[in-house]
Order: C-alpha cells, then sequence, then structure tokens
C-alpha cells in the first residue's frame, strides 16, 4: 500500500484521480444552501 503525506496542503499533492473528481464535483454557496455536497454531509450527519 502507498502512503500519503497529509501533512500539509504544500507536501500534498493531487492525484489524477482527484484532480478528475475536483473537476467533476457540484458546485454551489455553502453559506446560501446551495452546496450539494455539503447539504448531503449534512443530511448524514444530522
Amino acid at each position: 500500500m502507498q502512503s500519503i503525506d497529509l501533512r500539509s496542503d504544500t507536501v500534498t499533492l493531487p492525484t489524477p484521480e482527484m484532480r478528475d473528481a475536483m473537476a467533476r464535483a457540484e458546485l454551489g454557496d455553502d453559506v446560501y444552501g446551495e452546496d450539494p455536497t455539503v447539504n448531503r454531509l449534512q443530511e448524514m450527519a444530522a
């Protein structure tokens, strides 16, 4: 298994798969309740 150094965002580079996930992510403003990812996470945690 390959380890990933997560100490800081300055030493952690995203993998191609991470970049792809970021590019495909649904976007919205979480302050106004418009971010679908944040909304799903909040519903799961509630």
